[in-house]
């Protein structure tokens, strides 16, 4: 007979990982920026191929992190016994646990996805103030990340399968809380 819960906690540890990976490539996309960036740089650089494939692959990774977090506190939350056919009620509970530090900072960082995902700017001052706000935005997707873990590591016992990303993250984290001192 097949353990229904078993296969859920393995996809919990599945998205675990994912997350890890999503934050390490987010983190590393990053570090390969001098911040803040200004609209003068960008136009100045306008031509820079390696440059537009970085901030588009932190476009992509911030998004890709922010979902994948999503689903996490959603499966987690379900392993938990919490209700979760509300998005907003999964939000407001990960809070209130501190995994989350403010459902309107999670909320701004969906806007800003979101307006990446549709806007196609061409004022350079504008496109430095969007990945300006990503790069603002980026710790509190990676500290969520390292709070939603530890949750489900003390919790449901759970940890990032098969955790080819652990050192990595742990050390990422570890730089994110001390930029953050």
């Amino acid at each position: 007979m097949v353990d229904l819960l078993q296969n859920e906690k393995r996809y919990l540890s599945q998205l675990l990982e994912a997350v890890q990976r999503c934050s390490y490539f987010l983190y590393e996309s990053s570090s390969k920026l001098e911040w803040p960036l200004s609209g003068e740089s960008l136009w100045h650089r306008r031509k820079d191929a390696e440059l537009f494939e970085t901030l588009a692959a932190i476009n992509e990774r911030f998004a890709k992190l922010q979902d994948t977090l999503a689903s996490t506190m959603r499966h987690s939350a379900l392993l938990m016994s919490e209700n979760t056919d509300n998005f907003l009620k999964i939000l407001v509970y990960f809070e209130k646990r501190g995994v989350v530090p403010s459902v309107e900072l999670w909320q701004q960082g969906r806007m800003a996805r979101n307006m990446a995902a549709h806007d196609y700017e061409t004022d350079y001052s504008l496109i430095a103030e969007h990945f300006n706000v990503l790069s603002e935005l980026t710790p509190m997707l990676l500290v969520t990340a390292g709070y939603l873990g530890e949750i489900c590591k003390n919790e449901l016992k759970l940890n990032a399968e098969p955790g080819d990303f652990n050192d990595e993250f742990a050390s990422l984290l570890r730089s994110v809380e001390l930029s953050d001192k």
